[in-house]
């Protein structure tokens, strides 16, 4: 029975933005996957801010489109929520007068400021003035913002940056609860393993060039880290029996196996005499295929 077919909620095509004579976004494609959260990685400086602020509108590109399911950029609050960078409230203001006061421009219904002021915890600091908030807690309010309309997109820059442990996980169950829904989210983060258990696609970029695009249970693998004096016979034999062998971080002695059990490479080393000082299933995280494909660099 075939699956049905994958709607891209936002489609990304040969997307280019320069700064002068820097090329910071270079040719880019890909796709964000209606009713999923992609997550979209890259190093320091690779350009993730600037891609979705081209996506969301917020910059212009010099080549290639960026199309939603529904065509152009929706301006509609209940269509697409965006948070990037600054929560974008007066220091003077409180949170709810802020909150009201986008409410009144969306036009949605009042009663959405507190229940998107209860969906990030700053209920208790409604009444405060945002230039008292921490770091934190402005950054709950700029996903508030994000979700006062309810969007059936949200496009979120970084944002776990600044929350306590409490705060990421309501915002990884509201992530998923969206998701069961059909709602859609593109989200970058630099804290890869938390971002793991909430993406369902990845991108991975750097120097604004797509390295790497498809789901996180494709690209988290499991296999077997195999030391031993004699890698490169090993490497042939497991190659012989059909699995896949290839030096492991570090170098050295040590094999990253893919392809066989554990049983049946023990097995090809026994009967070639080839001693084995360590076998031990493994499953490469999110974090170790992201320093792969991006040479060692920070996200």
């Amino acid at each position: 029975m075939n699956s049905p077919p994958q709607t891209a909620a936002i489609s990304v095509d040969e997307l280019t933005k320069r700064y002068g004579r820097t090329t910071v976004v270079d040719r880019l494609s890909f796709t964000v996957r209606e009713g999923a959260v992609t997550g979209f990685f890259g190093p320091n400086g690779a350009g993730k801010t600037t891609v979705l602020k081209t996506i969301v509108g917020l910059a212009r590109p010099n080549g290639g489109r960026v199309a939603f399911r529904s065509g152009a950029v929706p301006s509609d609050a209940r269509e697409l929520g965006v948070h990037i960078e600054p929560c974008g409230a007066h220091p003077g203001r409180t949170a709810r007068t802020h909150l009201r006061a986008l409410a009144i421009l969306a036009g949605l219904p009042r009663k959405r400021v507190d229940e998107v002021l209860e969906t990030v915890g700053l209920e208790q600091a409604a009444r405060r003035r945002v230039g008292t908030y921490s770091m934190g807690m402005r950054q709950r309010l700029g996903l508030a913002t994000a979700l006062l309309g309810d969007p059936e997109i949200l496009v979120l820059d970084e944002p776990v940056n600044g929350l306590d442990p409490q705060a990421i996980r309501r915002l990884r169950t509201l992530l998923r609860e969206r998701a069961a829904r059909g709602r859609t989210t593109l989200l970058s983060s630099h804290m890869l393993s938390e971002a793991a258990q909430t993406v369902d696609d990845i991108v991975v970029i750097d120097k604004g060039r797509l390295v790497h695009t498809g789901t996180i249970a494709e690209l988290e693998h499991s296999g077997l880290s195999v030391r031993t004096p004699e890698p490169e016979r090993l490497s042939g034999l497991i190659a012989a029996a059909g699995g896949r062998a290839e030096p492991a971080d570090g170098g050295g002695d040590a094999l990253w196996v893919e392809g066989l059990p554990a049983g049946k490479v023990a097995e090809l080393a026994l009967r070639a005499n080839i001693p084995l000082e360590e076998i031990t299933s493994r499953t490469a995280s999110l974090e170790d295929v992201f320093f792969d494909l991006t040479g060692g660099q920070d996200a």
